[in-house]
């Protein structure tokens, strides 16, 4: 005989239960899904790389490092809060890595529905084609410097150049998550 509670779980399998208790189906994400805690959270446990790399180092770490050269470069807060959360679909999708992704043409469009009610609930489904390449931008030059200090065997003849002096070294699952947090604070994401 089948008990309640498993009953209630197998009509609950489309749904996704986050880290702060929301419960929702992802393939119908909203806004107001969205919960900034969550993805502190999930990035911070999440390790860059699908894990190929000499040590654990979180999406939450790459994403603090990203928003720390958006600063240390003088671009606007929008920029910033842009990368800080450029990878927050991933705490709701997971990360797929790059050379992956772009053979999933149905993961790079549920993908985009994710990030797109991101940015909408920080106030950023407006930003213009220029602030996106300055993210962007940002997003690979750490990319680059990521996998020069943790990938076995990448080569890299011109190292890009930042504002900023990012925190590559190994961490504990989790120890990004209070900088993350820290940092969204200082935005006004909070």
């Amino acid at each position: 005989m089948e008990s309640r509670a498993v009953r209630v779980y197998l009509l609950n399998m489309s749904n996704m239960n986050t880290y702060s208790g929301r419960c929702f189906d992802p393939a119908w994400i909203r806004a107001s899904d969205i919960c900034l805690e969550d993805i502190a959270h999930a990035l911070a446990l999440i390790c860059r790389g699908g894990g190929q790399i000499r040590y654990f180092f979180s999406v939450a770490r790459h994403s603090v490092n990203c928003c720390r050269e958006a600063r240390a470069r003088g671009l606007s807060d929008r920029i910033a809060k842009a990368c800080l959360l450029h990878d927050a679909s991933e705490a709701y999708i997971a990360d797929i890595i790059r050379p992956v992704k772009v053979h999933l043409a149905d993961y790079e469009a549920f993908e985009h529905m994710v990030s797109e009610a991101v940015w909408e609930r920080f106030g950023l489904s407006d930003l213009s084609a220029e602030e996106t390449r300055a993210w962007k931008a940002i997003d690979d030059s750490m990319l680059v410097l990521e996998l020069l200090a943790m990938a076995t065997g990448y080569v890299c003849e011109a190292p890009p150049v930042t504002a900023a002096v990012p925190q590559l070294c190994e961490e504990r699952a989790g120890e990004a998550e209070a900088e993350f947090l820290s940092l969204a604070e200082e935005l006004g994401l909070k």
